[in-house]
């Protein structure tokens, strides 16, 4: 299964930058043309392949900004994708990377602001 092909320097550079943010350098960054699953290599490996589904959550929400179901509906796909091809403990683990990068994000925009970002956590998601 190629995980790469489609994901290539095509995009835009903000969509470029995020994915080298977001999962380090890619195959298509490293030279390769593709990762392929099976192999024994560091861009195939479970955890690689759990990053990369979880971008492509994130950037299923991220990408249409007029349509909101759509993207929403994406990232279920996305994530119903995980669960039939690798089971309920890699979805565990995707919703884990998702907020390992979340905290991310947090902390650095935290920073910039000068408070702490648990305190943002709290504002983002306690109603």
């Amino acid at each position: 299964m190629v995980i790469c092909g489609g994901i290539g320097g095509r995009g835009s550079s903000r969509r470029w930058l995020q994915l080298i943010l977001f999962l380090g350098a890619p195959c298509w960054a490293t030279g390769q043309s593709e990762a392929v699953v099976g192999t024994d290599s560091p861009e195939t490996s479970p955890s690689r392949l759990i990053r990369v589904r979880a971008y492509e959550a994130v950037q299923a929400v991220l990408s249409d900004d007029h349509n909101y179901e759509r993207g929403v509906q994406a990232a279920r796909a996305v994530a119903h994708a995980v669960l039939a091809e690798a089971g309920p403990v890699a979805l565990a683990e995707m919703a884990v990377e998702l907020s390992l990068k979340l905290g991310e994000a947090l902390e650095l925009m935290a920073g910039d602001e000068g408070f702490a970002a648990v305190d943002l956590a709290e504002v983002w998601f306690v109603d």
